[in-house]
C-alpha cells in the first residue's frame, strides 16, 4: 500500500498514473523556486481529485529547502520568513479575524524525538491567552489571544487526542485550531527539509497506517491548519532509492544495466518498491527509519514552525506585558 503524507508526493504518484503533461482532473498546482527553496502549492477542488491524491480537498503548501540539514542559519532565516508568510496566506484565505482566538495543538509524543515535533513547536509559541487585558501591542491595543497544548498520545493518556482536542476547543472557543504533527515521507531527500500546511485537518498517524480520528472542520467545528514535517522514512524506501542511485550508477560504466541487474534493472521505481516490500513485510524489517541527528533536526524545524507561526499571528504587534 502506497502511504505517505505529504500531498506533493501524492501528486507525483498521481502524475505518473495519468501520464506526463496530462495533469490530475481536479487538482491545480504551481512551484516557486527562491534560491535554495521551493514552494509548491496543490489545490485539490474535486472528489475526482483527491480520490486521485488520497488527500481530502483542500489547499496544500510544501515548503522544501534541502539546506537545512546543513545547519545554514541564513537560510534558516529565509525559511521561517516564507514559513511566516504562508501562514498568513492561510490566515487570510481563511478569513481569520485579527484578534481571533487561537489554539495550537501539538501532536505526538514528546518522549520519542521523531515524533517530538508537535510538543516542541508548543513550547516555541507565544501563548497570550491567560494574560487577557495585561498584554497590549505596540500600539495600546489588546493582542490576539493564543493558547497551546500537547494533549499526548493515546497510549500514555487512554484518550483519544481528538476527544482532548474537542473538549479544549468547546470550552476555549477557538476561531482556528493549528495542529502541529510529524509526518511520513516517501523520500530520503525530503525528511527533515520539508514542511507541508494544509487547511484540510489531519489524522494523526495516517502515513504509517496507524490511522487515528482526524482533526478537522468536521469533527471540531472551527477550521483546522494543518502543519508537519516528515521526520521518518520506510525501510524498504531506503532501499529502492539505493537500488534506484545503484542502477544509475552502474549504467554510467556498464554497457547494460539489464545485463548487471537482470529484472530489477528494468522496472519502474513503483514496482521496484513494491517487490521491495512484498520481500521486507511479512519479515517485519520494512521499519520506520530516522536520521542519526534527529534531535538537531526535529529541534530546528521545530523552531522555524514556531518562529513563523508567532510572526504571522502577531506580526509587528509583538505582545508587551503591563503593569
Amino acid at each position: 500500500m502506497y502511504r505517505t503524507d505529504l500531498a506533493l508526493e501524492a501528486m507525483d504518484r498521481a502524475n505518473r498514473m495519468f501520464g506526463a503533461g496530462r495533469g490530475v482532473p481536479g487538482v491545480e498546482s504551481e512551484t516557486e523556486r527562491e534560491d535554495g527553496i521551493v514552494v509548491t502549492r496543490i489545490r485539490i477542488q474535486s472528489e475526482e481529485g483527491a480520490q486521485a491524491l488520497g488527500k481530502p480537498p483542500g489547499r496544500y503548501v510544501t515548503i522544501e529547502a534541502p539546506g537545512l540539514r546543513r545547519e545554514n542559519r541564513q537560510l534558516e532565516d529565509r525559511v521561517a520568513d516564507r514559513i511566516a508568510r504562508e501562514f498568513a496566506a492561510f490566515f487570510t484565505e481563511m478569513g481569520l479575524p485579527e484578534r481571533a482566538g487561537v489554539l495550537v495543538v501539538g501532536l505526538g509524543n514528546r518522549s520519542v524525538t521523531p515524533d517530538a515535533l508537535g510538543p516542541f513547536v508548543v513550547e516555541g509559541v507565544t501563548v497570550t491567552r491567560h494574560l487577557d487585558a495585561a498584554v497590549t501591542a505596540g500600539d495600546g491595543r489588546s493582542i490576539r489571544p493564543i493558547s497551546a497544548v500537547a494533549p499526548g498520545v493515546l497510549g500514555t493518556t487512554g484518550i483519544e487526542t481528538s476527544e482532548i482536542v474537542q473538549g479544549i476547543v468547546e470550552k476555549v472557543r477557538p476561531v482556528l485550531v493549528v495542529a502541529v504533527d510529524a509526518l511520513a515521507s516517501q523520500s530520503l531527500e525530503r525528511v527533515c527539509t520539508t514542511i507541508q500546511m494544509a487547511d484540510s485537518g489531519i489524522h494523526p498517524g495516517s502515513g504509517i497506517g496507524n490511522k487515528r480520528k482526524g482533526l478537522t472542520r468536521d469533527t471540531l467545528g472551527v477550521p483546522v491548519l494543518a502543519v508537519g514535517v516528515p521526520t521518518v522514512v520506510y525501510a524498504s524506501t531506503i532501499v529502492n532509492n539505493t537500488l534506484e542511485m545503484l542502477i544509475r550508477h552502474v549504467g554510467r560504466l556498464a554497457p547494460s544495466v539489464q545485463a548487471a541487474f537482470g529484472a530489477l534493472g528494468s522496472m519502474s521505481g513503483p514496482e521496484r518498491l513494491s517487490l521491495v516490500r512484498e520481500v521486507l513485510e511479512p519479515l517485519g524489517q520494512d521499519l520506520l527509519v530516522t536520521p542519526k541527528d534527529i534531535d538537531r533536526f526535529v529541534a530546528d524545524a521545530a523552531r522555524l514552525i514556531a518562529d513563523g507561526l508567532n510572526a504571522a499571528l502577531f506580526g509587528e504587534k509583538q505582545p508587551e506585558k503591563t503593569v
